[in-house]
This record gives structure tokens, sequence and C-alpha cells, in this order.
């Protein structure tokens, strides 16, 4: 009995020291270089974050302006690549007239002086339209930029073209299949080397279609963000991944990087061998909202050297402080 259980003991050590030598990063390979910048919706007026819904009018709870750029404008982009950013993330809908208007909101309530849903305009209704109408930072007393952001909606062509060797990521902010397809049509129009430096996120729906059509774009849904993210931790300590963590983008909250496999280094080589792009997010709390590393307490708790993605609201102060 007494030997049944030095065998019994010896293996499950033997199968722990496995494990452990497996996912340790002591002895993974550090892959010298430096962070790469995503700068959310380019450079950004902030507003209060406190209890936000999918429908929160975020340009009427706006902070005091630091400064004069609108999101997902040219402007706004310029700005924030020439702060540090690597990556630019911005927001696209579908119009009546066959082309992608560059704009956060399913509505046009909120910011602009246009009304209903978004994608149910053309843009050449939308191109008429003041992006800075609803912005206020004292409850309706003052508007800094109403009138001031007058046929500032881009399209996604011109983005493109106006920023030829920059990259994107994409968010499609629809549940729409068809939306997937007519991306997919519009980015498998571009040379390889420039649908390489897009990565395109969203619904399921419009994902999956892209996915099929334009396999050669990196991307991330809900969906696969969960199955990655659940299944590396699962079983990611073989040294397997899931299928969803391949050739993709992958959100991890600061706070729940520790907790994986192999972090940081082992991990994320079993990532980068996989195609597979890891962006850091502020501390996940339990809401659908994540935030971003936005301020010098976040950036410090990164690894030293680290040399992944960084998810900012931020690129002004972080763009300084990481490169």
């Amino acid at each position: 009995m007494g030997r049944k259980l030095f065998y019994c003991a010896a293996a499950i050590a033997v199968a722990v020291a496995g494990i452990y030598l497996n996912n340790t990063s002591l002895l993974a390979e550090h892959r010298p270089g430096k962070p790469v910048l995503l700068a959310h919706r380019g450079i950004a007026q902030r507003f209060d974050e406190t209890v936000l819904k999918n429908d929160t009018c975020t340009a009427s709870r706006m902070l005091p302006p630091k400064h004069d750029y609108l999101e997902n404008t040219l402007p706004s982009m310029q700005a924030g690549f020439a702060a540090g950013a690597d990556i630019v993330e911005i927001d696209v809908h579908p119009t009546t007239d066959g082309q992608f208007a560059v704009f956060h909101d399913w509505t046009l309530d909120c910011r602009t002086d246009g009304h209903g849903v978004t994608r149910e305009h053309s843009m050449a209704d939308m191109k008429r339209l003041d992006i800075g109408y609803g912005y206020t930072a004292d409850s309706g007393k003052t508007f800094p930029f109403r009138g001031r952001g007058i046929g500032m909606m881009p399209t996604l062509a011109e983005v493109l073209s106006s920023f030829p060797d920059r990259r994107f990521l994409i968010n499609v902010k629809s549940r729409d299949p068809s939306e997937g397809e007519k991306l997919a049509a519009v980015l498998n129009g571009l040379s390889r080397e420039r649908r390489a430096e897009i990565i395109v996120y969203g619904g399921d729906e419009p994902i999956d279609v892209l996915r099929l059509m334009a396999p050669d774009i990196k991307t991330a849904s809900r969906k696969s963000l969960k199955s990655c993210l659940l299944g590396y931790i699962g079983y990611g300590w073989t040294g397997l991944l899931p299928d969803e963590c391949k050739h993709a983008m992958m959100l991890v909250p600061i706070n729940i990087a520790p907790w994986l496999w192999g972090w940081p280094d082992r991990f994320l080589n079993r990532m980068e061998d996989a195609g597979t792009e890891v962006f850091l997010l502020g501390p996940y709390r339990g809401s659908d909202f994540s935030t971003g590393i936005d301020d010098p307490a976040q950036l410090a708790r990164l690894p030293p050297n680290y040399a992944a993605g960084i998810w900012t609201n931020e690129i002004e102060a972080i763009g300084k402080l990481a490169k």
C-alpha cells in the first residue's frame, strides 16, 4: 500500500513538474521590441464613464475638453498617429449609397444635428451633418464644438487612402451578416500587404462571414474572444491553442493576464506563433465595458520590456510614456 502511494505521489510530482516546465515564462524566449499602441477612436473627447449603457449619449456627458479633436475624424487619426499610435481604432456603418461611414453611434441624434439610424442614411446626406453638434460638458449650457464638425464624417475609403501606410482596427457595429460580406468586398480589393495592416472586430455574425470571405484578415468577435480566453485557461497548459486563438486579435484585461498559462513571454510567444496579436486592456470589473491602459499606474503594471499590444483611450499620455 505504501509503495502504491509512493508511485502515485511520484507520478503526480512528475506531472506537476511537466506542466510547470511547459508553462513557466522563466524558460521562455523574450522577443524584443516595443509596445504596439492602439489608440481607441484616435484622439477623442473623454466622457464620464460611470454607469454606461449601450445607448448612453456620451457626447452629452463630455469632460471639459483638453483639445479640439473629434473622434473618428481624419484630424483625430492623424493626431493619434503623431502621438505614438501604431494602430488607430475606427467605427464603421454601411450607408444606403454603398459606402461605409466612419462614425461611432448607432444613431445620429447624440453627436450630430441629424436624426435617425446611421445606416439608414446616405453618405451624401451625412457629409452635410455637423458631427460636433451635441458635445457639451456643462449639461447643455454650452456646445464648444457646435458648427465646427460640418462635413467631417469620413468614409472608410477616405480613411484608407489618407493613411495608406498606417494600421487600423475596424469596429463593425452591427450583428448583420451582410455587413461582413460588404466589408469583405472592400478589404479584398486592397493589396495583400495592405490587408495585413487591418484588423476587424465586432458582432459575431458579420465577423463569421468576414472570416470566411476574407480569411487573411485578423478578426475578433465577442464569441471568439470568449472562446479563445476560456479555452486557453482550460487547456492552454498543454501548449495547444483553441482555433479561435489563431490568426486573430486577443484582448486581455490587465488583471486577468497574470492568470494565463505562461504569462507573459511563453503566452505571448504562443500567440505570436499562431499569428495572433494580443492587446492589454484596463482592468475587467464584471461589466460589458473595459477601460484602456490610460494612466501611468496601469502602464506600470505591464511586465518589464513588454513588447505586445496596449489598448488606450489616452494616446497623448501613454504614447510618451510607453515609447
